[in-house]
């Protein structure tokens, strides 16, 4: 193995913002949990699909085919969600899932597991703590 014997120039991505390719004939709205279609491609989030993070921008890709765009998603941090059936007891951090791009629950099921209460701010509110890839190192343990 040899060792670096001049500067080396590298790429480095913005730490918790990444990009991936959007299925065909769909838009993903800001705001919006992002999931994996298992073909590689983005789209909004549907139950079961592998959590990509949060749509920080819109993307229509409603005339385009696949990969077309892209969809640029935070990947890790912290954001206020409604969540269906939270109540103060959350404050011990339960998982939080989605059924879609927009509906959260503490409901295992089918659903798509994208973070953790970080704490309970009222009735059916919290703020979630997410990050895909403790998600993706939970999911495969």
């Amino acid at each position: 193995m040899t060792t670096l014997a001049a500067d080396a120039v590298r790429d480095y991505s913005l730490g918790e913002i990444e990009e991936y390719p959007v299925i065909a004939a769909d838009i993903i709205y800001q705001g919006a949990a992002v999931g994996e279609n298992g073909s590689g491609y983005a789209r909004p989030l549907v139950a079961g699909d592998p959590f990509l993070g949060f749509a920080d921008r819109q993307v229509d890709n409603s005339a385009g085919a696949a990969g077309a765009k892209t969809v640029r998603v935070k990947t890790k941090g912290r954001l206020t969600l409604a969540i269906a059936a939270i109540a103060i007891t959350a404050n011990d951090h339960p998982a939080v899932y989605a059924s879609d791009d927009d509906t959260f629950t503490l409901t295992v099921g089918t659903n798509t597991l994208i973070g953790y209460v970080s704490r309970w701010v009222s009735t059916g509110v919290a703020v979630v703590e997410f990050d895909t890839a403790l998600v993706k190192a939970a999911l495969q343990a």
